[in-house]
């Protein structure tokens, strides 16, 4: 069956794109936690002084919300779960990042809406706007939704709050000298910004993971009820031969009376 190969394409992509996703997750979260100890490191030392109240959001302020859903078909209730938060969403300013989440629908304050193949275009675009927001404290918080791989037996949707943040909680204490040239807490800001960019780039590649492992089981349920028709489709053919065969029998011998 042609459809069967297809299938099997499906399949083998889904098991290297998961792969090639957890990777990339991984180097974007070992960039994410190295930027996020500096930030630690520059907000809580002693040697430094800093207008602590740059790092607060607007209280008053809506929520950004982060919406990660993907580009292709094929893999099931990967997008439901995402849009059933996006739809009792209403007063929150919404990125969304996939495809299928927002096609042929409409939701109001949504800042940026892109494949997740365009958000690899608009990363700068994306850090100049979450450079503003912090630094202009638009925001109550800054949040990521979407379907987190654990391992290949759980996918969860999540909800993860990357903005205000606390502190790491360690036993060094902050002494670190620096030599600074420009304005410490603007360099913090930007800092900031980069910190949130690692931490949707790892959303992303993690739901790339998640929604190819759905796509892989998917494809390899579809295999085994597709060698199940073969299957069925095979032991019909046997039959009918069979009885093919005994009817041709049946017509000799008929034929062989008839002639006697």
């Amino acid at each position: 069956m042609k459809i069967k190969n297809v299938v099997k394409v499906m399949n083998f992509h889904s098991l290297l794109r998961v792969d090639s996703s957890k990777r990339s997750a991984e180097k974007y979260f070992g960039y994410e936690q190295s930027v996020r100890e500096f930030i630690d490191k520059i907000l809580y030392n002693k040697n430094l002084i800093l207008d602590k109240k740059m790092i607060k959001m607007n209280d008053s302020g809506k929520e950004l919300n982060i919406y990660i859903a993907n580009d292709l078909g094929f893999c099931g209730s990967f997008n439901s779960n995402i849009s059933e938060v996006l739809r009792k969403s209403n007063d929150d300013d919404k990125i969304i990042i996939g495809k299928k989440i927002a096609k042929n629908k409409k939701y109001d304050n949504i800042i940026f809406s892109m494949s997740k193949e365009e958000y690899f275009d608009k990363v700068e675009e994306l850090n100049e706007f979450l450079t503003q927001s912090v630094e202009n404290k638009v925001y109550k918080t800054v949040n990521l939704i979407y379907n987190h791989y654990y391992n290949v037996s759980k996918i969860e949707r999540v909800k993860e709050q990357i903005f205000p943040f606390e502190k790491i909680e360690k036993n060094e204490k902050y002494n670190e000298d620096f030599v600074i040239e420009g304005d410490i807490n603007k360099i913090l800001i930007n800092v900031i910004a980069l910190y949130l960019s690692y931490e949707i780039k790892v959303a992303v590649e993690n739901s790339y993971a998640s929604e190819n492992l759905m796509r892989q089981m998917i494809t390899k349920e579809s295999l085994k009820k597709i060698d199940e028709i073969e299957e069925a489709q095979r032991i019909r053919n046997i039959k009918l031969r069979k009885m093919q065969n005994l009817k041709k029998q049946l017509d000799i011998v008929n034929k062989s009376k008839y002639e006697n």
